[in-house]
């Protein structure tokens, strides 16, 4: 029976996206799957008018000013310190949010072409969103290991507040509720958890060793190895599970609603309709433009942390916060566009992935890269050992709270209300108060 409805209805590659008939979701009711929790969504977008596209106009502006600046510096013709800095902050904030539109759309181009399902399409994307990111990492800690990890940690709790606030703007229903997709309600629940245990675990450890332990009070470089290595393979896991545990979801529904290879060759299809131009040129100059763009971008930014720390003597807290600020802004300004668009589910991905990703996969890079830094390339450097500071104790134990809130706020599978949003604000204003007031004269 159930395969004969999905045979009367020609949309039947749409089902669980916007607009599609409302009958071919009660095959699917009856098989136990709520087709408004499906993550099914489109790459790409429909093409503009002619001339060039936003993000590549932006690209030209971004270089234009990179040549100007490093002809300036060349003339020897530099502004004042603080003008530079800021100059050197705009060039790389320009750059690196290209580099990420080109890396996403080479993702989505490549999927396309390998016809990969959208699990796989969506974590592949999301990863290569945080690719700046890490570039931006290994071009600051050469000039502050510290300000590196301060920023990746202010970035999480800079992310959290983000989908806090994007989660109560969202369309509600009659409830003043909007249901959350899966991948946030149950791996995303569980990474959560994980993620402020060892916050918690390692902000006690910290302040344990300081009171009792005056031979241990920082990081070793194995220590660096040894936590990176649990987080990393949290993630891994994590990623597994994401990818695995959903792409079983679309095999139910295609057994649900008796989907022949033509129906689902037409449901892959409709994910990918707006992504052309899918040939291995295309695909290698966005790769080659991100690549560059994370590098030309990098090393911008990491000019404005020198001159904070080295020309103006400004404190490592306060650097880090300034770039944690602009360091996600290229996940940002894919939410909004998402948003724009109504593709709700994508927006949250990318709010959520900015935590659990920010947590698991950039935090655990920038230990590593810590880690070799101190071992084996500049061991001297002033900032090294990375010590048990009361700012980077602060930073860990805070995981937790703030974790545990986001977790238990989304047990009911719903997004956040005046109340709860509050609460996550009032938690994260609380810590950069702690950090500004008692954590700079500990650095």
């Amino acid at each position: 029976m159930k395969k004969h409805h999905a045979k009367q209805n020609s949309d039947i590659a749409q089902a669980g996206l916007p607009g599609a008939d409302s009958g071919i979701e009660e095959p699917l009711r009856q098989a136990g799957i709520d087709p408004d929790r499906l993550s099914i969504f489109k790459f790409g977008q429909k093409a503009h008018a002619s001339g060039p596209r936003p993000w590549v106009k932006r690209l030209i502006v971004g270089l234009v000013l990179w040549v100007i600046s490093l002809a300036l510096e060349i003339a020897d013709f530099l502004p004042e310190s603080f003008i530079h800095a800021v100059l050197s902050l705009v060039i790389g904030l320009v750059i690196l949010q290209v580099a990420c539109q080109a890396l996403l759309k080479a993702s989505e181009k490549l999927a396309a072409r390998l016809h990969w399902n959208h699990y796989v399409a969506g974590t592949v994307a999301e990863i290569l969103s945080t690719a700046p990111e890490l570039v931006v990492i290994a071009f600051v800690i050469p000039v502050s290991p510290l300000i590196a990890f301060i920023i990746t940690l202010i970035t999480i709790y800079n992310n959290a507040l983000v989908f806090s606030f994007y989660s109560f703007f969202l369309p509600k229903d009659k409830y003043g509720k909007f249901l959350m997709p899966l991948p946030i309600t149950e791996a995303g629940t569980q990474i959560l958890i994980g993620g402020g245990a060892m916050g918690l675990i390692l902000g006690l450890v910290m302040m344990a060793f300081t009171s009792d332990s005056p031979t241990k009070n920082s990081f070793l470089p194995v220590d660096l190895f040894t936590i990176s290595a649990f987080l990393l393979t949290i993630f891994i896991f994590y990623t597994h599970k994401l990818i695995t545990g959903y792409a079983q979801e679309e095999d139910e529904v295609r057994e649900s609603l008796g989907m022949t290879g033509k129906d689902i060759e037409k449901r892959l299809a409709i994910v990918y309709e707006d992504v052309t131009e899918n040939s291995i040129a295309s695909i290698a100059g966005l790769l080659l433009i991100g690549i560059l763009g994370a590098l030309i971008g990098g090393e911008q930014v990491s000019e404005f942390a020198r001159a904070m720390v080295r020309e103006l003597d400004v404190n490592p807290i306060l650097t880090a916060l300034i770039l944690a600020v602009f360091a996600g802004m290229s996940e940002y300004v894919i939410l909004w566009q998402s948003h724009q668009k109504k593709e709700y589910g994508i927006a949250l991905a990318n709010a959520f992935g900015g935590i659990t990703q920010v947590m698991f996969m950039v935090f655990p890079f920038t230990l590593l890269s810590i880690a070799v830094y101190q071992s084996w390339i500049n061991p001297a450097h002033p900032d090294f050992p990375i010590g048990f500071s009361l700012s980077n104790i602060f930073l860990l134990i805070f995981l937790f709270p703030t974790f545990y809130t986001l977790s238990s706020l989304l047990e009911e599978d719903h997004t956040m209300g005046v109340l709860d949003t509050v609460i996550m604000t009032s938690i994260f204003m609380f810590l950069i108060l702690l950090m500004v007031s008692y954590g700079a004269s500990t650095v």
